[in-house]
């Protein structure tokens, strides 16, 4: 099995990501930087987010899994303890594959030849850089609403319980292969109406945002950034691809949820 071992960058998880990949030597594997079977991190679940998009090209060979040296992570489920553990699970185990949904997003610029499309492991997020944000919320091809505020966040179920909790969205369980949007300080009055709630959509229909008022747009995708006056329509939807976490043990998601905002 080919691996490879990421690191937080700190001290702590710098020792531990050279303790692994020494372990895992030998025991045999084979460390390859460039297409691993497993990919584990050390540090927290930006960590994760960090290898996620390193290695988005390979999400139907790469499975991952996390060991998390500060609080307890979403996606980094193991602790610096247990490395003698994990490393002998990894080496000797079968692991089962758990997977879950991946938001893509395609973004079109004014010039029609011109798109990229990305893939979010947490969220999407749009905002204007000067003003409010106006933009056309279309679903399934039919105008739902004009949104005006300072933002928009289209978050996965597992990016539920990150940026989309503080804009008071649902947290949903990573099973259901959905998307979700929370509004950023709509305005709502007499002359201006949003929905003013969460919208969960299932898979295959597709939330398409078309900027009305030419402003810099900001859009995020996990921690990645970009700024553009030139985009015509950012179209959001649960993605194809899914991605693959190594399970050596059971890891409720309702226990995570429980011990990360309502402790023991």
């Amino acid at each position: 099995m080919k691996f490879v071992v990421t690191s937080r960058g700190d001290e702590t998880s710098n020792k531990l990501q050279q303790r692994i990949k020494r372990y895992l030597l030998d025991f045999g594997l084979t460390f390859d930087f460039e297409e691993p079977d497993i990919v584990i991190t050390v540090g927290g679940d930006g960590t994760l987010l960090h290898a996620f998009h390193r290695y988005n090209h390979r999400l139907e060979e790469t499975a991952f899994v996390g060991i998390h040296t500060g609080h307890l992570g979403f996606y980094a489920d193991w602790v610096p303890d247990e490395v003698e553990k994990l490393v002998t699970h990894i080496a000797k185990t079968p692991y089962q594959i758990v997977e879950y949904p991946l938001l893509e997003v395609v973004i079109r610029h004014a010039d029609e030849s011109k798109s990229e499309r990305h893939l979010a492991l947490n969220e999407c997020t749009v905002k204007s850089l000067e003003g409010s944000l106006v933009s056309n919320v279309e679903i399934k091809g039919d105008v739902f609403e004009v949104f005006r505020g300072d933002g928009l966040c289209i978050s996965t179920p597992s990016g539920s319980t990150a940026y989309n909790k503080a804009l008071g969205g649902a947290i949903l369980h990573p099973s259901l292969a959905s998307i979700q949007i929370a509004e950023m300080a709509s305005i709502n009055n007499r002359v201006y109406r949003t929905i003013g709630s969460p919208l969960v959509l299932p898979q295959h229909h597709t939330c398409l945002l078309k900027p009305q008022n030419k402003v810099d747009l900001q859009v995020t995708i996990d921690h990645f950034t970009l700024t553009d006056k030139q985009i015509k329509s950012i179209q959001c939807r649960v993605a194809e691809e899914k991605i693959r976490f190594a399970r050596f043990r059971p890891f409720p998601f309702w226990k995570r949820v429980k011990d990360s905002f309502i402790g023991g």
